[in-house]
């Protein structure tokens, strides 16, 4: 693989996930020069940052051209489904990323549940729906909880699991009408509900060859025991205990026919696949699996509890994967284990404030302590320089040790030592793990 020493890599992003993903390039063996746009003050202690709209593509490849940008790694995916990665290819510029085609696994759950029905691949029966008519049908087939997904991209607010029919009617209608999720919500996704556990899978691909990272488990709901609105995520952990042959399974009937029928379209994808299953015991015994969904990116928390554990080069992991050489790159697989404790603001995934003071230990310049670091999220500096909120999702308090026991206390024992009024996190992520 070619030396990757003095080249420029431009991060795009400005959540935890892409504070993970500058964490882990900063670790790599070759001298480069991270940058991110629009970035947050925890990523600015590694890399460069630009005041500039990651969804805007000429404006993203001028800042390329003028900073002498090699790579360009795509954390959200808003750029992704606005096709800033073609416009860059386009260019002549690697990327790690899928253009708008691929991207349409996670902007159009209609395309990708089409796609999982055309190419054999395990996922629950649906129905499509466009209007309250066709909502009332696709209700009343199936029982509670009725399963709802709002088609296009809602920055994770667009799954509901109402155990009530009339509940779910008043769904489909307000989010039919875009009361609630504006043109996002104007195709739903019912479909049956798929009891059993939630696994997520990262595959790193250029769309034939692929490297698998470490296994991850992340926690929707916003209060402890699984309870309260679903949010953009509370917590993950990783590696999950797996049953013996899980990930053969996940390759077979997942990850390879997913790889093989994106080649039949013709769609050329480099970057990551993000296989969010559901793991349920079939009727013999053996495990049995099914796609809930597909990201095209890395998500969020699950990233802050899976890159940590990575034993290569991540550098030229995303390097290789972006110039179709993904197979040169040694299987180093991943060791130990990492916990993710989400610090909310209060009132999230409703209404929150913003602006609040943050204190605590290892804000600064990714200080670890102990085995644990602080990825910002939802941070910003006042005019006074001070550390403040600006989001629902504030900080990640990050665990990591040679045991999964050892890296939940040292997550939990960091999240303890910071504090912002009103701050609020679960306190029973990766407790099915004990």
């Amino acid at each position: 693989m070619s030396d990757l020493a003095g080249t420029n890599i431009l991060i795009l992003g400005g959540g935890g996930r892409e504070h993970a993903i500058a964490h882990a390039l900063s670790r790599s063996e070759s001298a480069i020069k991270l940058h991110c746009a629009p970035g947050n003050p925890g990523i600015m202690a590694l890399a460069q940052i630009h005041d500039a709209d990651p969804c805007d593509g000429p404006k993203v490849l001028d800042l390329c051209l003028s900073h002498g940008i090699g790579l360009v790694v795509i954390g959200p995916e808003a750029p992704l489904a606005a096709g800033v990665a073609d416009v860059l290819r386009a260019a002549g510029i690697r990327v790690f990323g899928p253009g708008r085609a691929g991207a349409a696994l996670e902007s159009s759950k209609t395309f990708a549940k089409n796609f999982m029905r055309r190419h054999g691949i395990p996922t629950a029966d649906f129905d499509i729906c466009k209007t309250p008519a066709e909502c009332e049908s696709a209700i009343s087939r199936r029982k509670p909880p009725y399963v709802i997904k709002a088609d296009g991209l809602a920055s994770g607010k667009g799954v509901y699991l109402p155990d009530e029919a009339r509940e779910a009617m008043k769904i489909c209608a307000e989010t039919l009408s875009g009361k609630t999720l504006g043109g996002a919500g104007k195709t739903l996704v019912i479909e049956d509900f798929l009891p059993g556990r939630e696994l997520t899978v990262f595959a790193i691909t250029d769309g034939t060859s692929y490297r698998l990272l470490s296994p991850s488990r992340d926690h929707k709901r916003a209060f402890d025991g699984d309870r309260g609105p679903n949010t953009g995520g509370m917590g993950a952990y990783s590696p999950v205990t797996l049953p013996g042959g899980l990930v053969k399974l996940v390759e077979d009937d997942v990850l390879r026919p997913t790889l093989d029928g994106l080649r039949s379209d013709g769609i050329d994808y480099r970057g990551v696949i993000y296989m969010g299953l559901m793991i349920a015991e079939k009727d013999d015994g053996r495990p049995g699996i099914s796609v809930v969904e597909y990201n095209v990116r890395f998500g969020d928390p699950e990233t802050q509890a899976v890159l940590p554990l990575y034993r290569g080069d991540f550098a030229r992991l995303l390097t290789a994967c972006a110039e179709g050489r993904v197979d040169s790159c040694p299987d180093t697989g991943s060791a130990g284990a990492a916990l993710c404790v989400v610090l909310t603001s209060d009132g999230y995934p409703g209404q929150f404030r913003r602006g609040l003071p943050i204190e605590g230990l290892g804000l600064e310049k990714n200080q670890q302590v102990n085995g644990a670091f602080v990825y910002h999220s939802g941070t910003a500096l006042d005019a006074a320089g001070r550390l403040v909120t600006s989001g629902g999702r504030v900080l990640s308090a990050v665990g990591t040790g040679d045991t999964f026991a050892e890296a939940r206390d040292r997550a939990y024992a960091l999240a303890a030592s910071i504090s912002f009024e009103g701050m609020r996190y679960r306190q029973d992520i990766g407790g099915s793990e004990e």
